[in-house]
């Protein structure tokens, strides 16, 4: 799949669904008397870049968590696309259009670049279960290394990704989740343990996705946080503390109070 049927993929979907990617409702998850979080009501537009702020513990990866259907909510309401997902497995989601990242590298060390990318593309392609080696001229094939490209790798195309440094793997990991036509995709602190030079280039990568592509960004660096993304939404004790832009959030004496004068650690 090319990028530009990509695109006409992601515009059809679009078309029959409603003007927003993601939409939750009063979502709360309990852990027995344990509050992870608590009556979350959230928006995001299709194609917006959204960015959720907060310290350890303030519930950010069990949203993400109730989001992609790793955990199902004990109440509230998840719609992505306009459509009741609720209480549907993670693979119904990514059939959507949802993707996401680990604060864990998930990949597979002992094969290249390219294999890693194009079996994420075969993942999700029609012919997945199909024996036959890829021809050359394998639209697949083209589609992995248009990936590649794009996350900053085409030099390493064809090194193992054992060999890859953190900062590259994390740039791998991004490109498995453009896979097929993704319509957003959650990442999860994919700054945290990189060099200010492998974060420079993660925002470029972040800055350099198709408009059509929505995404948030769980991340514990500002910085990073602030210069890939047009909304910001902070979480306190499980909780939507504030919602703004990211010249507002930084800005904001609460804000600086709690992110940077200590909180839920």
């Amino acid at each position: 799949m090319t990028v530009v049927e990509d695109r006409r993929t992601a515009d059809a979907l679009g078309s029959v669904s409603s003007g927003n990617a993601l939409e939750l409702r009063g979502v709360s998850k309990l852990f027995g008397a344990l509050a992870a979080i608590s009556d979350v009501t959230l928006t995001v537009r299709s194609g917006e870049r959204r960015a959720v702020l907060g310290s350890n513990g303030a519930g950010k990866t069990t949203l993400f968590n109730c989001v992609t259907g790793d955990f199902l909510p004990t109440s509230g309401t998840i719609r992505l696309f306009g459509e009741d997902v609720t209480r549907f497995p993670a693979y119904e989601r990514i059939r959507r259009g949802l993707r996401r990242t680990y604060q864990i590298s998930l990949l597979f060390n002992g094969l290249t670049v390219a294999d890693n990318v194009y079996l994420a593309c075969r993942g999700v392609s029609r012919g997945r279960f199909s024996f036959l080696r890829p021809t050359a001229n394998d639209a697949l094939l083209t589609r992995s290394d248009e990936l590649i490209a794009a996350v900053h790798l085409t030099d390493w195309r064809d090194t193992s990704v054992a060999n890859l440094s953190y900062g590259q793997q994390r740039q791998l990991e991004i490109a498995l989740a453009l896979a097929g036509a993704p319509r957003i995709i959650l990442f999860d602190e994919p700054a945290a343990g990189l060099s200010p030079t492998e974060r420079a280039e993660l925002v470029a990568i972040l800055n350099g996705l198709p408009g059509h592509i929505g995404y948030i960004i769980i991340e514990h660096d500002m910085d990073v946080a602030l210069r890939v993304a047009e909304s910001v939404t902070m979480m306190h004790n499980g909780r939507i503390f504030k919602e703004g832009t990211p010249e507002e959030i930084e800005n904001d004496p609460e804000v600086q109070e709690l992110y940077l004068g200590g909180g839920d650690e």
